[in-house]
């Protein structure tokens, strides 16, 4: 079992999914982070019906070829979902999933077996747990 990083920040879904399957790179907020380093993604529990279908025609045309995008029942919301790596936070890129006026910039992002738990604004902490590493 290894220690999971115990920083997170809540994406709403399916935004969350394309992080960990479809090469979403870029998260975009409205304010900037100096954190670097490993954190959970937290999948939010909310998520509407037009969030769904805005975020599915926006990622149309940015999407990893062969890659299906979830039905709106399929995608796990209200705790974490994976964890990747912020390395940087730009006001400009060249990523096709950038529209301002601030990007997380992301790498090695992987998923997690689902572990629920509240979300919260901002990079927030969960209480340290394990998870066992895919064979």
């Amino acid at each position: 079992m290894s220690a999971i990083p115990v920083v997170a920040l809540s994406i709403r879904q399916p935004w969350a999914w394309l992080i960990l399957h479809a090469g979403k790179d870029i998260e975009n907020r409205s304010w900037q982070t100096r954190f670097r380093g490993r954190f959970l993604l937290h999948a939010s529990k909310g998520m509407t019906v037009n969030e769904y279908w805005n975020a599915r025609r926006f990622a149309a045309g940015r999407m990893l070829i062969g890659r299906e995008f979830p039905g709106r029942s399929e995608l796990e919301r209200g705790g974490i979902v994976g964890e990747a790596e912020i390395v940087d936070c730009v006001d400009r890129s060249d990523s096709p999933w950038f529209v301002g006026p601030y990007g997380f910039v992301f790498r090695n992002a992987k998923p997690l077996p689902f572990h629920p738990c509240k979300g919260a604004l901002g990079l927030f902490h969960v209480p340290p747990f394990t998870h066992q590493p895919p064979e």
